[in-house]
C-alpha cells in the first residue's frame, strides 16, 4: 500500500466577535476557493504538529489557542487519505501575514462561509453532525463566558 497523505486544517473562532477564519488558496491546483488554514503532515509529525507548521507557515503566526477541539477526521474509502479538522478557540480577531499559498482571507459569521468552498471543507461544513457538534460547542461557550 502507498503512503498514507494526512492532513489537518484548522477552524479558527474568536469569542469576542464569534467569527470564523477563512483564507483564499492561490498559486495551488484549486485556486480561489476558500479553505483552512492546514495542511499535509511531513515525516513523523502528529496531524496537531503538522497544524501548528502550518499555521505559522501559511499565516505567520499562532494566535494564543484558548481550547483545541477536535471537530472531525475525514477518512477516505480506501483510507489512503486523512484530515483531520480542528476547531480553534481564540481571544480576537487577527491579522493574518499570509504567505504564498493565499492571497486573501476573511472573518466571517456561522454559516455565512465565503464562496466558493474547498469541496472537502463544503461536505464538512454541510455535514449535519458537524453542524449539531458546533451549534452544542457554541451553546457550551455562551454558558461558560
Amino acid at each position: 500500500m502507498s503512503k498514507k497523505i494526512i492532513c489537518s486544517g484548522a477552524i479558527f473562532y474568536t469569542l469576542e466577535t464569534k467569527r470564523f477564519l477563512f483564507v483564499r488558496r492561490a498559486n495551488t491546483k484549486r485556486d480561489n476557493v476558500w479553505g483552512l488554514v492546514g495542511g499535509t503532515t511531513e515525516d513523523k509529525e502528529t496531524p496537531w504538529e503538522g497544524l501548528q507548521r502550518e499555521i505559522k507557515e501559511e499565516i505567520g503566526n499562532i494566535p494564543e489557542i484558548k481550547k483545541t477541539i477536535p471537530l472531525e477526521t475525514f477518512v477516505s474509502n480506501d483510507a489512503g487519505f486523512l484530515c483531520h479538522t480542528y476547531l480553534c478557540l481564540i481571544e480576537k480577531e487577527f491579522l493574518p501575514i499570509l504567505n504564498r499559498e493565499h492571497d486573501g482571507y476573511a472573518w466571517v459569521s456561522f454559516n455565512k462561509w465565503p464562496k466558493p468552498l474547498h469541496f472537502g471543507l463544503k461536505n464538512t461544513l454541510e455535514s449535519k453532525i458537524n453542524i449539531r457538534k458546533l451549534e452544542t460547542l457554541f451553546e457550551v461557550i455562551n454558558l461558560i463566558n
